[in-house]
């Protein structure tokens, strides 16, 4: 299910291989990304932090964007609004972005409830996005019930990373959704994930494996998907 991995490209000013795919022709690529948090975290929580890290470095952008949502700026603790009720900020935060980077192209990523916000956004008209990105995508709802409308309106190419053990999007309804969609879209799973990515140690151990190793592995096929959008 996973993308293939990533081919060296060049060599970095500490000795290090760089293995992302858009590293051979950066300045030509650059995307800007546009990152939204997921509904209880904010932009400055350190899961967001540590992936707007690894987006910016693996698919060499000229800018990842995060933002927070008004319920949650400044240190509120209100609950978050049903996601359509968000689409207008995050909208707005979008075109500000594309008029800030004209003729980069433009991504979409976010986690959990920003990603499904993040594919209402990529189906405005007068948004032009390149590709969305959905981190631990909630296919399904509070009431259980599978939220894949939002998803079969997309014509926008789309990847997915998903904890196996995520039980907010069993892997089998998005595998099934994922055949009804209009446009390409990859799927990542990230094997004893959760709807985080964290990896229980005893998964881990069984795998010899680590964290770290798993979440790299993620973000290697997000830059394999976004390469080969861009590079047509």
């Amino acid at each position: 299910m996973g993308s293939p991995q990533a081919k060296r490209q060049r060599q970095s000013s500490d000795g290090e291989i760089d293995t992302s795919p858009l590293a051979s022709n950066p300045e030509k690529l650059s995307p800007v990304v546009v990152f939204a948090h997921g509904a209880g975290a904010p932009s400055s929580s350190p899961w967001m932090i540590r992936w707007k890290d690894m987006l910016r470095e693996a698919l060499h952008a000229a800018e990842v964007v995060t933002f927070d949502y008004p319920y949650i700026s400044g240190g509120k603790k209100r609950a978050p609004p049903k996601a359509e009720k968000l689409v207008e900020f995050h909208s707005e935060i979008v075109k500000k972005t594309a008029a800030k980077f004209p003729g980069h192209p433009l991504i979409l990523a976010g986690k959990s409830m920003g990603s499904r916000v993040s594919c209402m956004v990529a189906g405005m008209k007068e948004i032009n996005v390149s590709a969305v990105v959905c981190l631990g995508y909630p296919l399904k709802g509070i009431n259980r019930g599978i939220r894949d409308e939002t998803l079969l309106e997309l014509t926008v190419p789309t990847m997915f990373v998903q904890g196996s053990k995520d039980n907010l999007c069993p892997l089998e309804m998005l595998e099934a959704t994922r055949k009804k969609m209009k446009p390409l879209s990859e799927l990542h799973v990230i094997d004893g994930g959760d709807h985080s990515f964290k990896v229980g140690k005893k998964h881990l151990q069984s795998k010899v494996s680590t964290q770290d190793e798993a979440e790299d592995a993620a973000v290697q096929a997000i830059a394999a998907f976004v390469s080969k959008l861009l590079e047509g």
